[in-house]
């Protein structure tokens, strides 16, 4: 499963950061995958994450 960060939708909270700091990251002051680590989505914590994510930027797909 592959996540992903909407730049257009984060406005940098750094949650995800904060939750799964070995996934995600901040550029320019917005939340962003770190990269090699895009195909953690099956991450429980990474989900979470993503739930719960205050501005819904991060999405989980199947990667295709």
């Amino acid at each position: 499963m592959k996540v992903t960060v909407d730049q257009d939708l984060c406005y940098g909270s750094a949650d995800c950061v904060y939750r799964v700091g070995s996934v995600f990251t901040t550029v320019d002051g917005f939340g962003a995958v770190i990269p090699g680590r895009e195909d953690t989505g099956d991450d429980p914590r990474v989900r979470e994450a993503a739930e719960q994510c205050p501005s819904q930027a991060i999405s989980i797909t199947d990667g295709q």
